[in-house]
């Protein structure tokens, strides 16, 4: 028996355009919907602004973000604050179609100018044996502090039992290429478009992608036809390309078969 989700990653950049030169979220929405994901893991999500809502009067909406991108197709949502100042707050956030039964933002913050988290969901797939674990993830700029976050991050998977499917998406700002090594032998993680293409995707600045920052990673789990989303629409309405695969989950007699 087998499970195939369609799994997208996007860095909002707050619905603004690159630079804040426009507030492109209604844009985005659009854009989002029109993949067609079962889940979505969002990151440099704004959860409130009161500066922007009263600067954009009647065009900034009045649900939260991550509830105004979810609309009416994914009727379950998570949010994990993570940066908070004086006129509002951001973070991670994840949209789904299918239930979310439990969720946990981590704190993996290690200093006031980059507040970090890992949020962690917990999604009945209904028809399934097993739930599916995701982790949205933004990590920090410095490699000494993304390699101490990395250790976070290993230390939640594994606490995870080992038959229950794992996904982890997001913002890994490894432009040094060294997480792969980590996650792959302390977590067992193995990313998307590394089993495809031999490494993962360039995918900043979106315009001209030069970085391999965004990854999709999965345990007990098999990606499927990775692909970096084109350039229209998506360059002008984030500074990353977004990133979407399919992700199957198998399972035999109700035991769970990893395939890597």
């Amino acid at each position: 028996m087998s499970c195939t989700l369609r799994i997208l990653t996007v860095n909002t950049h707050k619905g603004f355009s690159l630079f804040n030169r426009r507030f492109i979220l209604p844009e985005l929405r659009e854009a989002v919907r029109s993949v067609g994901a079962d889940i979505v893991f969002l990151q440099e999500v704004l959860g409130a602004h009161d500066g922007w809502s009263r600067r954009l009067g009647p065009r900034w909406p009045e649900a939260a973000q991550y509830e105004f991108l979810a609309d009416t197709i994914w009727s379950d949502f998570a949010y994990g604050r993570n940066s908070v100042y004086a006129h509002g707050h951001h973070g991670n956030a994840l949209l789904s179609k299918y239930p979310i039964l439990r969720w946990d933002n981590h704190d993996i913050s290690l200093n006031r100018f980059e507040q970090r988290g890992l949020l962690h969901c917990t999604l009945d797939l209904v028809t399934e044996p097993v739930p599916l674990h995701t982790i949205c993830v933004h990590l920090n700029l410095r490699e000494h502090h993304r390699q101490k976050q990395l250790r976070h991050l290993c230390e939640l998977v594994n606490s995870i039992p080992e038959r229950e499917p794992v996904v982890v998406a997001g913002d890994f700002n490894d432009w040094r290429g060294r997480a792969q090594q980590v996650l792959a032998e302390r977590a067992g993680l193995r990313e998307v478009f590394t089993q495809e293409y031999g490494q993962p995707a360039r995918s900043f600045p979106a315009g001209l992608p030069m970085l391999r920052l965004d990854r999709i990673y999965v345990r007990s789990a098999r990606g499927h036809a990775p692909i970096v989303l084109p350039r229209k629409p998506w360059s002008g309405l984030s500074d990353h390309k977004p990133l979407l695969a399919e992700i199957e989950l198998e399972w035999q007699k109700d035991h769970y078969k990893t395939r890597l």
